[in-house]
């Protein structure tokens, strides 16, 4: 076996930079947003210090800077404003509801179900709010079969992580991959290119996470963290447009599949009527209720009531409408001793003229449900009492600033439900620009990003919120390095190497290697910058070999996407190991099973569908 000759300096001092970047991502006390900017730093001020001219003309160091115009990352801010839209709007809501239902019908069933659908879901939108999505309606459904979520909230996060390898949009890593790759003289890939092999592989996951996966986890209870336990008491109120106007009282119960508690019926202000599940509801009707803030805005919802008196929706209580605006939160608060609502009434002390604000309901420690004719402004406050109110955002800031009560931390944002068909039209959209290849997906994503906002799914606050500057920045540390180590002839050592440490072994062999590497790497690094250096070096060795390149860059890309066995490997991975408490060694016991079944799969599809 013949090694290659060391390459020149600068290809030298770009491989150790390569290594110190694998170093620091890797480090957690060290935030991923300032290694990548130190790399990028190390990068411009070394190349401008020591020019490099490999055919006579100088590599300026402001090529280094192109990943902040890459189509790529590009596509990427874009599909995370996108993505932030469905989630702002509660688009997917629905889906999770039903999962719900049948959750409660047929468990095993119902989670090959949940693992297809987050798949398929995680194959065109971000798999974060698919994640988000699912975590409380699993928890949800555990709490009421009262058996524990540790078994599945695991495989449910794989799960997407599958699915996203599906398409070019399904991961950043996909888009990273794809554009670097096709920058680099290789073929461009289209939406659904490799959608066959990862069908395949997939679907011998999913087999896994539905069969295997549950048993290795132990069963364990967890403690269920909710923007608020508290269980509140309101009056929901029927209107003209409630889909139970004029039916019986038990189908606004089969509406919410049972799990709205309705303690009294009032029609009128305190005029009670007996509460029989045939009793048929009216406009005006008031029903008592009892439970979390998060269930009584979507007990609202499924009935188009309002948890405020009847009329006082087309009413203002400000010259702004604020209960028509979209930007709406809830949010608690607490009566002290001292608080001048103690002992009067919302009416009398004029809290929403006061305040622009509506109250919604009420938590008062010992007294789940109140008498039918208490309703809420009309009842006498008392110390420790705690309100429930919605309103405008910037209502519910100067509320903070007010001394007369204490806001608890518990403020959530409404979605802006009527615009969810809206977001989805536009999702789809995007989608289905960039598959018919009518427009790139650098092109129709921010289109779409620019629709969410104009029609009001998204505001611009929301959607620089969706940006993640660490995303941003180390796609573009991450693309520098790979231009370095290009121009350089960095990548094209590591190839030669590569080859050389084969020997004479299959293509098949090498396409398995290059991939078990970025496995390898991509739990322990980011994903992203595993993907982008890895790239260079596959088209290297493809190129060495003289095969076609795109088993090679396809190695990468599924590699680098195996992020299962340590839960830093993928933002997901922690967003399911803080609801589950999974312990580290839960996700090495269940995560290298899967990235070996995934490696085994693809080491021979690959070969067998692209050379």
């Amino acid at each position: 076996m013949t090694l290659p000759a060391l390459p020149n300096e600068h290809a030298l001092a770009v491989l150790l930079l390569t290594g110190l970047a694998l170093i620091l991502f890797s480090r957690d006390r060290i935030p991923l947003e300032t290694s990548s900017l130190l790399i990028l730093a190390a990068l411009t001020i070394g190349f401008e210090l020591f020019p490099f001219a490999p055919d006579g003309t100088p590599l300026h160091a402001v090529i280094f800077f192109q990943g902040f115009g890459n189509e790529a990352l590009i596509a990427v801010c874009a599909l995370m404003i996108a993505g932030q839209g469905i989630l702002r709007t509660g688009a997917l809501e629905p889906v999770g509801r039903s999962l719900g239902r049948i959750w409660r019908t047929s468990p095993v069933l119902s989670l090959l179900l949940t693992l297809i659908l987050g798949a398929f879901i995680s194959a065109f939108i971000n798999n974060v709010p698919v994640v988000v999505l699912f975590l409380p309606v699993l928890i949800s459904v555990s709490l009421t079969t009262g058996k524990s979520a540790t078994p599945i909230l695991m495989p449910m996060g794989f799960s997407t992580l599958l699915g996203g390898t599906g398409t070019t949009i399904g991961t950043s890593t996909n888009l990273l991959v794809v554009s670097v790759a096709a920058e680099m003289g290789a073929h461009s890939f289209g939406m659904f290119d490799f959608l066959v092999p990862a069908v395949i592989a997939g679907g011998i996951g999913i087999a896994y996470l539905w069969l295997i996966a549950p048993r290795l986890l132990p069963e364990r209870e967890i403690a269920i963290s909710q923007s608020s336990p508290r269980v509140f008491t309101a009056h929901l109120a029927i209107t003209e447009s409630s889909p139970v106007n004029g039916e019986p009282l038990h189908k606004a119960l089969a509406l919410t599949h049972g799990r709205m508690e309705v303690s009294a019926l009032e029609r009128g202000e305190g005029k009670p009527i007996m509460l029989l599940p045939d009793a048929v509801l009216h406009p005006g009707d008031h029903l008592v209720v009892s439970d979390t803030p998060n269930n009584l805005k979507e007990f609202e919802r499924i009935l188009k009531g309002t948890l405020y008196p009847v009329g006082s929706e087309d009413e203002p209580v400000d010259d702004d409408h604020p209960l028509c605006d979209d930007d709406q939160q809830i949010a608690e608060i607490a009566l002290f001793q001292n608080s001048p609502l103690v002992g009067t009434t919302l009416k009398q002390y004029g809290f929403t003229d006061r305040f622009c604000i509506i109250a919604l309901a009420i938590h008062r420690s010992g007294h789940r449900y109140l008498r039918v004719v208490d309703e809420l402004r009309n009842l006498r406050l008392k110390v420790g009492d705690i309100l429930l109110v919605q309103g405008p955002r910037d209502k519910i800031a100067e509320l903070k600033q007010s001394r007369e009560f204490v806001v608890l931390d518990a403020t959530m944002d409404l979605p802006y439900q009527r615009k969810a068909p809206v977001a989805l039209v536009i999702m789809l959209g995007i989608i289905i620009t960039a598959a018919l290849g009518v427009l790139p997906i650098a092109v129709s994503a921010p289109a779409g990003a620019l629709l969410m906002i104009l029609t009001g799914c998204l505001s611009w606050r929301d959607a620089t919120r969706a940006l993640s500057a660490q995303v941003i920045l180390i796609v573009v540390a991450s693309l520098a390095l790979g231009i370095a180590m290009l121009k350089t002839g960095a990548a094209d050592y590591l190839g030669a190497l590569f080859t050389a440490l084969a020997g004479s072994a299959s293509p098949a062999f090498v396409i398995s290697g290059l991939m078990l590497l970025m496995a390898v790497l991509t739990n322990i690094i980011s994903n992203n910058a595993a993907a982008v250096i890895g790239t260079p070096i596959a088209i290297s060795i493809a190129n060495r070999m003289g095969l076609p390149p795109e088993a090679f860059v396809l190695a990468v890309l599924f590699g680098a996407n195996m992020s299962f066995a340590t839960p830093m490997a993928y933002k997901t991975n922690l967003l399911v190991m803080n609801a589950g408490e999974y312990a580290f060694s839960d996700f090495v016991k269940v995560g290298v099973p899967l990235a070996l079944l995934m490696w085994g799969t693809l080491s021979f599809l690959l070969p067998a569908y692209y050379l």
